[in-house]
């Protein structure tokens, strides 16, 4: 082993943040596909689209991406508890409001809706990532490419790289490490004011983080 001027062992080198896992041959479920980003996150990504059977899609795959209605998200996740033991979980839900005034957030018990999934899964890897898409990019077969960042956040290096690597699978998409968990509900918040800049301005618009 060679040491330093000090005496001690070097530092390994720091590992470059876009080497990604490869991610081709994992099998990727989403819950909720009968939604619109849900339908439309299986399109792009090609996945086992289960909209019928929820348990099935949840055994079946490595991935699990949660897209069901903020109503109905704990309900889900507590009936699947055991079928997603061990498994790693993406959580897209949006906790928001609506009235006169437009779209604002609402802020779970737990912190998130992303906080709340690991506190209902405490056997799963849950990661947050795919808040920001439009759903009517994701779903017309018109456009080839989405040109955005996807936010993912998690605990886990190994679970966030994999999650980024599975944005990437997106033409035009990347996925970019925003934190852990706790700051989660930051990052669902801000679908309230995409949908104000959307609404003014009649477009569908992502985000894109400058200088990374």
């Amino acid at each position: 082993m060679t040491t330093n001027d000090s005496g001690s062992a070097p530092k390994p080198p720091a590992k470059d943040p876009w080497d990604l896992p490869d991610v081709s041959g994992l099998t990727v479920g989403v819950l909720g596909g009968t939604g619109p980003q849900g339908r439309g996150l299986a399109y792009r990504l090609s996945l086992m689209m289960c909209i019928r059977d929820n348990a099935e899609c949840a055994r079946r795959s490595d991935i699990v991406i949660v897209a069901v209605p903020w109503d109905g998200h704990a309900k889900t996740l507590e009936s699947l508890r055991e079928e997603l033991a061990g498994k790693l979980v993406v959580d897209c839900v949006n906790p928001l409001g609506f009235d006169k005034k437009g779209a604002y957030a609402l802020k779970p018990e737990e912190g998130s809706a992303a906080e709340q999934a690991a506190a209902l899964l405490p056997e799963s890897r849950v990661t947050a990532a795919f808040h920001h898409l439009s759903a009517v990019l994701l779903q017309d077969e018109a456009i080839e490419e989405i040109d955005t960042d996807v936010m993912v956040l998690g605990e886990a290096r190994a679970d966030t790289d994999t999650v980024q690597a599975l944005a990437s699978r997106i033409p035009g998409m990347r996925g970019v490490f925003a934190g852990r968990l706790r700051n989660a509900h930051q990052v669902e918040s801000l679908v309230a004011n995409l949908i104000s800049v959307n609404r003014r301005y009649k477009a569908h618009a992502g985000l894109r983080t400058t200088d990374v």
